[in-house]
């Protein structure tokens, strides 16, 4: 079992994409992760995974509260901009941050407000579970979808 063969059998089961963001020492930061779920209701807990090899996480866990954006089917660009040189992120990508540095993307599919509770080491990646303090979300396009290492969207009847 190897890590390529393992990228590939993961990489059968479709995820959405989301964006992680926050306002940390005047600077916006962020990354693309394609393992939000959500976790519970009560309390209102989500969680995404992190490689640990990440140079953008150690910074990101510094702010005091971190921004969600659920993807939407337009922003594949986007999602790909988010993979790349840290200064130009958040180039022409219109965007809000909250009083506590919160950032979320204006035209995403959903948007939630969140802290860090726990992050749990597991493997090669750390598990960071958060939790929500204010949610939005829009009716809107279809959401971005990750599926055999590429793009893709849903399709409606």
């Amino acid at each position: 079992m190897t890590p390529a063969r393992l990228r590939r059998a993961f990489g059968t089961f479709p995820s959405g994409v989301v964006a992680v963001a926050a306002s940390v020492d005047g600077q916006l930061t962020g990354l693309a992760a394609s393992s939000f779920t959500s976790v519970s209701l009560d309390p209102p807990l989500v969680s995404f995974s992190v490689a640990n090899t990440s140079r953008t996480w150690p910074v990101l866990r510094r702010a005091g509260h971190l921004g969600i954006t659920v993807l939407a089917d337009h922003h594949d660009a986007v999602c790909r901009q988010l993979a790349g040189p840290a200064e130009h992120r958040f180039d022409g990508v219109r965007a809000s941050v909250t009083p506590a540095g919160a950032v979320t993307l204006d035209d995403g599919l959903a948007r939630f407000d969140c802290s860090i509770e726990r992050e749990v080491e597991a493997g090669d990646h750390t598990i960071v579970l958060l939790r929500l303090h204010a949610v939005a979300d829009a009716d809107g396009p279809s959401p971005l979808v990750f599926h055999r290492s590429g793009f893709g969207r849903l399709l409606t009847p």
